[in-house]
């Protein structure tokens, strides 16, 4: 079926987006096209448009506006605990717990060879030059609890021996409100492995 080249385009536009089939992307294409008026498509124009001034934090590597970003300049935080995480989407998802306020330092992702990205990805020397300072008492380290977090944290565990912190790594385990019969044996080991008093 010939659709008119705009909403074709449109189409490969949302396509590109993650957990986004051809279906889904034509049906957000129609959606715009036939229920949203000017007004809406202009604001949707701007906001897409204002994506261009969001950077990266020269200290800490998440997202910012102004060079630095909010939780860096923040002198309520604690700068004394560092949390490293992969990706900027990672401190807003710690930041809505409203249980850290540490600062953070974003990686350029996780070690998977296989994929191409290596240590040289990371951007480590931001982080050993924040390091070095001697502020940072402890570090904890907030990855993805599959093979490549894994790989990260140990390698991460290892090189950070050289600097006088405290290192730890979230505690993986029992979902709250889950019944043991429901939880995969992965889940149940780390959680037996990381057993704390009560």
């Amino acid at each position: 079926m010939q659709y008119p080249k705009s909403l074709e385009r449109l189409f490969s536009i949302f396509h590109r987006l993650p957990g986004v089939g051809r279906r889904t992307a034509q049906r957000y294409a129609f959606d715009l096209l036939m229920h949203w008026d000017a007004k809406e498509i202009e604001e949707l124009t701007a906001a897409l448009q204002e994506l261009k001034n969001i950077g990266i934090c020269e200290t800490c590597g998440c997202l910012s506006e102004t060079g630095h970003c909010l939780f860096c300049t923040d002198a309520e935080r604690r700068s004394d605990v560092l949390c490293i995480v992969a990706s900027p989407k990672e401190v807003f998802t710690l930041e809505n717990t409203r249980e850290f306020y540490g600062t953070y330092h974003v990686l350029s992702g996780l070690l998977s060879p296989l994929d191409g990205r290596g240590v040289e990805k990371l951007g480590l020397d931001r982080l050993f030059a924040r390091l070095e300072k001697g502020t940072i008492k402890e570090v904890i380290l907030a990855l993805d609890s599959s093979l490549e977090g894994d790989t990260t944290s140990l390698f991460l565990k290892e090189q950070l021996h050289q600097f006088p912190v405290t290192v730890s790594r979230l505690a993986f385990g029992i979902p709250v409100g889950s019944a043991l019969e429901y939880v995969d044996g992965g889940s149940l080991a780390r959680a037996l492995a990381a057993r704390g008093p009560v």
